[in-house]
């Protein structure tokens, strides 16, 4: 679609003689997402659509216990250092952002009293800053009234390079000013398309400036409250057991009427995914069951029960082996994994463009993920507008051996290809899962076929996904060849999942493991492309770069995606969950409530 065209569209929704909605079917049509076609309404003064809620009850409380089973138990409650979903979701139930993301993909208020707009002066029209207004009842758990001094504090604390926050991306490359007690003011370098990043959905969480100012740079591992949160969520801390329970009471002060439902509220960590999808599915003992990675003829089984159903929502996650550029076997200045060194055999592009030639996609979308998992060659699949569509899969172990041969790589009297007196032999790690387990032999049979010797490994989910720095078995450190696992997109915009490439995010001992390039993958055009991005505001040029970014990541073999998959989770018959594929489950967990 031409610039003048565009212009058009957005020139009668803003006349009237279009609706907002069919703008927004017509860009999706087009391949944008319904969130970016809004904040392109946004940008040219049409206030962005209110979240519609079909909450029911008439009264807070009464609704008796809540009961979820997360089996990758969570192993902290600082979403400033939350290490994947599992401690992300933990946080929600007590931690708020100013706004988040429903599951059509528009922009929530939660702790903000409006979403900015160009209508209300929110949105500076040069695309440099966006202006919050705060709402002016909410309280933290232990009375004290939430202010923009949290907000400012919240910026201050999680770009400080001696916190090693997980959040630091969002920002360390903006300006947080307050404006008036309950107005907030961020500033950027450049113009930023995507302005609802800061303080927005799953790394938006702010934790009460009283409690954690005195911890803050190198301190901020020893605040208390990092175990015990005080937030302004509809559920108070009760108690948490890392790696196993946490536990929250109603907020009766909570600052929207009538939430939340539930009297209590239970995480329970730990166990399988089979497991947790039956205690909802089949038993009804559990009310919710989150990230149910299982075979699909197994779901389909258990929904027969009649006791609950799988619930799928499209986003953007990723089930993805990731190659490891470094040297996982050698120790530099106390690190293995190190940058300053380079992986053996994985440095040469011919092994990983055969890695990516004997991973059978099909076969494990057909007989493991069925509905919830879907084949790709991109990492970067969804939104569609960002997909692109030169990329493809193939399985192909005859064209995996001749690419070896061509390169160099022979065939010794044990099977395993060797040059130079390396030999082709991978430790292939992953989280505990059944369908992970069968991924790695689907994978390993065919590696076999080619000369590749795999060692599988298979880590418990809770050491894999844990925030400990100390552990080598966590994913962090990359301490193997090859390591499989799904990256959440939490967003409807790529720049943050597509950060996870960048060089300056490497993950290293120095930043305590908190960088979010794990493959440790350093490409001069990338950062290049990501940078332009930065402040493109034209979202077709954007689009392309997007594009460009994964294409290298993909023809560079960096990592090899295996399926698409969306948010899957068991819900109870009763329960009414209001999730989103573009934030956390619980990004509205004040609205979950249990019909009669």
């Amino acid at each position: 679609m031409q610039e003048q065209e565009l212009r058009g569209l957005i020139a009668r929704v803003k006349g009237g003689a279009m609706s907002r909605r069919a703008f927004v079917r017509k860009m999706v049509a087009l391949g944008l997402t319904a969130p970016m076609a809004g904040q392109m309404l946004s940008y040219c003064g049409v206030a962005m659509a209110q979240a519609k809620s079909d909450y029911k009850p008439t009264k807070a409380g009464g609704g008796g216990p809540l009961k979820m089973l997360f089996w990758q138990a969570p192993t902290l409650l600082n979403p400033h250092f939350a290490v994947g979903t599992k401690d992300q979701e933990a946080s929600r139930i007590f931690y708020e952002p100013l706004a988040g993301w429903d599951g059509d993909g528009n922009l929530a208020p939660i702790l903000a009293a409006e979403i900015p707009s160009l209508e209300n002066d929110g949105l500076a029209p040069d695309g440099k800053s966006v202006t919050w207004k705060l709402k002016k009842d909410v309280k933290w758990h232990d009375g004290k009234p939430f202010t923009a001094d949290d907000c400012v504090f919240n910026w201050e604390y999680a770009s400080d390079p001696e916190a090693a926050a997980t959040t630091s991306g969002t920002y360390n490359t903006v300006k947080v000013e307050k404006v008036d007690d309950y107005t907030v003011k961020v500033v950027f370098t450049k113009p930023t398309p995507y302005w609802a990043d800061a303080f927005v959905g799953t790394r938006g969480m702010i934790i009460p400036k009283h409690l954690f100012d005195a911890y803050r740079g190198a301190k901020t591992r020893d605040a208390p409250t990092n175990l015990k949160p005080i937030g302004t969520g509809p559920y108070k801390f009760v108690d948490f057991k890392p790696g196993d329970l946490v536990k929250g009471e109603i907020n009766t002060a909570y600052h929207v009427p009538n939430r939340p439902y539930f009297d209590t509220v239970e995480m329970k960590g730990g166990g399988d995914a089979v497991s947790a999808a039956r205690a909802v599915l089949q038993t009804g003992e559990y009310d919710f069951a989150w990230n149910l990675q299982v075979e699909d003829e197994i779901l389909l089984k258990m929904e027969a029960g009649g006791k609950g159903h799988i619930s799928i929502v499209d986003g953007g996650n990723i089930e993805h082996i990731q190659v490891n550029f470094t040297d996982p076997w050698t120790e530099v200045d106390g690190e293995k994994s190190s940058i300053k060194t380079k992986h053996p055999t994985l440095s040469d592009k011919a092994v990983r463009q055969a890695l990516n030639l004997l991973v059978d996609r099909g076969s494990v979308q057909k007989f493991i993920y069925g509905r919830t998992g879907v084949a790709t060659a991109n990492f970067l699949h969804n939104p569609e507008r960002f997909r692109s569509k030169t990329t493809k899969w193939e399985f192909n172990v005859e064209a995996a051996n001749k690419l070896l041969e061509d390169a160099g790589w022979k065939l010794g009297s044990d099977g395993v290809r060797a040059k130079d007196g390396k030999k082709l032999k991978f430790v292939y790690q992953t989280s505990i899962n059944t369908p992970r387990q069968k991924t790695q032999a689907i994978v390993k049979q065919a590696c076999q076929k080619a000369g590749i010797d795999i060692e599988v490994k298979a880590v418990t989910a809770s050491v894999f996904f844990s925030s400990d720095v100390a552990n080598p078995d966590t994913y962090p450190h990359f301490g193997c060849d090859i390591q499989m696992y799904t990256t959440t997109m939490t967003e409807p915009d790529p720049a943050e999942f597509m950060k996870q490439f960048a060089s300056w995010e490497v993950a290293s001992k120095d930043n305590k493991l908190q960088g979010r390039n794990i493959i440790r993958w350093r490409n001069e055009d990338y950062d290049k492309a990501y940078h332009a991005a930065e402040g493109e505001l034209d979202p077709v040029k954007r689009a392309a770069l997007f594009i460009t970014m994964n294409e290298l990541v993909i023809n560079d073999q960096a990592v090899v995606p295996v399926v698409y998959r969306p948010t899957v989770t068991g819900v109870n018959s009763k329960l009414k969950a209001p999730l989103s594929g573009w934030d956390n489950n619980l990004w509205l967990l004040a609205d979950w409530y249990r019909e009669a």
